[in-house]
């Protein structure tokens, strides 16, 4: 059995400039999926958006940090199989390794580390990684692979477990 690190607390804050998968209505029905390991959570849908807001929390379980945070985008149909929006990954390796230390010393709103966008993330822009009213915390903006347009808005917060050493 994998031990358990801590939470990953992901809000699903929005998605701007979704494809269109509803041609006569020229919007769709999009709903966020995240995976991470063999967990899977799902975001509830926004109909007749391709500019949804969500602002709805979705918790993983993290035993490896070395897996990546794998997101989906599916516009929901009634009749068929949902259509494929396009998808994106981010890895949690170093906001784990960052909210497992000490942040005792630390000012509230510091910037512990800021990650840009590269050939090697989904990153649309940079992202810091912060110490925020007492939690670890991270925004992030991601573009969609596999789709034409599409970017999907993120907050990261980390839950240290009770017990769990650092």
């Amino acid at each position: 059995m994998e031990c358990l690190l801590g939470l990953l607390k992901v809000r699903v804050m929005r998605g701007l400039n979704l494809a269109i998968c509803d041609p006569l209505t020229h919007s769709s029905d999009p709903y966020v999926v995240l995976r991470h390991g063999s967990q899977k959570v799902k975001s509830s849908i926004r109909y007749h958006s391709i500019n949804p807001e969500w602002n709805e929390e979705l918790t993983l379980s993290i035993t490896n940090m070395m897996l990546p945070v794998k997101i989906e985008v599916f516009d929901k149909d009634t009749f068929t199989k949902d259509d494929s929006m396009g998808d994106a990954e981010f890895g949690i390796l170093d906001f784990v390794e960052i909210a497992k230390q000490d942040h005792s010393h630390l000012g509230d709103g510091a910037v512990m580390k800021t990650i840009h966008p590269d050939k090697e993330n989904c990153f649309a822009a940079e992202s810091h990684i912060t110490w925020k009213d007492g939690k670890v915390s991270q925004d992030i903006v991601l573009k969609l692979r596999n789709t034409e347009t599409g970017e999907i808005i993120l907050h990261l917060q980390w839950v240290s477990i009770p017990g769990v050493s650092r």
